[in-house]
């Protein structure tokens, strides 16, 4: 019984995971596309790392019966997506001001490259079986937000992330009546597992490249890869 609970449990993560397109990438970030590749994949990874471990630690021992029960995998799958919105959305803000601070333009053109990159995201991942979840609720939301997005200040920093930590919690298919004890844990949880991701960010952006390349485009009169239109 146990060996087939443990293939159950990889088939599943094997399906959960394959949902999600998030496949490591390594080498320079130096065009638009890689920015918007970096943010998905990213936020995918993270929404399944912290999700699926604040699962797995609530359950400890009865986590194997979890896959056994089609109702709370159907919860589970809801619940991915969410937190999948709510990671894109703050790390998508978080790597366009960074990327392009240092490039002058308006900041209504930074709003319209993160509602592409985050269109572009969940449009990628969408799981077309969860019914309760909309690309375009979602992208409305996520409009909402950037409206008051601090592009030179706020964003730039760890605390634009606020949308993820609170969403692993509402999300999780776990019961409220616990859910109050974990609330301080997953959040701090969800926050620290960001800081990797931004160091990685960093260290991979190339921001001459992208100047350079903002800069040829206006020369030219054209929109190019870096500053899509």
């Amino acid at each position: 019984m146990l060996n087939f609970e443990r293939s159950k449990i990889g088939d599943y993560w094997r399906l959960f995971a394959s949902a999600f397109n998030f496949k490591r990438h390594i080498g320079t970030i130096d065009t638009f596309e890689k920015i918007e590749d970096f943010a998905i994949t990213r936020s995918a990874f993270i929404a399944q790392k912290t999700l699926f471990g604040y699962v797995k630690t609530r359950m400890g021992t009865r986590y194997p019966d979890m896959f056994k029960d089609d109702v709370l995998i159907r919860s589970i799958n809801i619940a991915k997506m969410h937190v999948y919105a709510a990671c894109l959305s703050d790390l998508t803000i978080w790597t366009v001001a960074v990327a392009y601070t240092h490039i002058d333009m308006p900041d209504s053109q930074r709003v319209q490259i993160s509602e592409s990159v985050f269109r572009n995201g969940l449009e990628l991942n969408l799981d077309t079986s969860v019914s309760e979840f909309s690309v375009e609720d979602a992208c409305r939301t996520f409009r909402t937000r950037l409206q008051t997005v601090d592009w030179h200040g706020a964003a730039l920093t760890r605390d634009n992330f606020t949308e993820s930590p609170p969403a692993v919690v509402k999300w999780a298919p776990i019961a409220d009546s616990l859910k109050k004890y974990d609330v301080e844990y997953v959040e701090n949880s969800v926050k620290f597992a960001w800081n990797n991701i931004r160091r990685q960010f960093i260290k991979r952006l190339s921001t001459d490249a992208l100047v350079e390349a903002a800069t040829v485009s206006r020369a030219q009169g054209l929109t190019g890869e870096t500053l899509p239109s």
